[in-house]
């Protein structure tokens, strides 16, 4: 099972957008360099304001390509970087992957998934009406999150478009993805 990385994006002050990059370089234990949200401690400014001290399980934000042909079916444009991810991806089902998957990035670099990314209201303001594409319920009433996962780098390592992203699914009982 894998897939392959579409565009890679950064951004060293805080803004709903990340501009899209030639590459970018995963630090282990920190998350992108230069990037805003790096660090050992939570760096998301909601989180920062609950607890500084708390780890960071959001150093990096990755989004499956195929959301934006979804979004796109019911009239929005959204274009890599633009939902705040620092890699976007095509052919592997994120929502879908336990908690504690290892993402290998290109030759070098490796993540591990600790949940979901738990859309804002900032995505509003970034298309009127976005947020209800990105966060629904299913059959059951349940919560559903589409914006992507987040990860905490294990080994660093640049990765670039182009790259092949191989998937390691951890020892079973596997545990879904929930927000972080």
């Amino acid at each position: 099972m894998g897939g392959t990385v579409t565009a890679v994006s950064s951004n060293g002050k805080y803004s709903f957008t990340k501009p899209n990059r030639d590459g970018i370089t995963l630090l282990a234990g920190l998350g992108v360099e230069g990037d805003v949200h790096a660090g050992v401690t939570v760096k998301h400014r909601s989180r920062m304001a609950q607890d500084p001290t708390r780890p960071n399980l959001r150093q990096v934000h990755l989004i499956h390509e195929e959301l934006f042909a979804e979004v796109g079916a019911a009239g929005f444009t959204v274009a890599p970087g633009e939902l705040g991810e620092n890699v976007t991806t095509r052919g592997i089902d994120l929502l879908a992957l336990p908690v504690g998957t290892v993402l290998r990035l290109g030759d070098e670099a490796a993540v591990e998934v600790t949940g979901l990314r738990n859309p804002c209201r900032q995505i509003d303001g970034f298309q009127d009406g976005l947020l209800k594409q990105v966060l629904g319920r299913d059959e059951a009433g349940n919560v559903v999150r589409k914006a992507g996962i987040m990860s905490v780098v294990i080994v660093g390592g640049v990765v670039r478009p182009g790259d092949v992203i191989k998937v390691e699914l951890p020892a079973g009982p596997h545990r879904p993805l929930d927000r972080v």
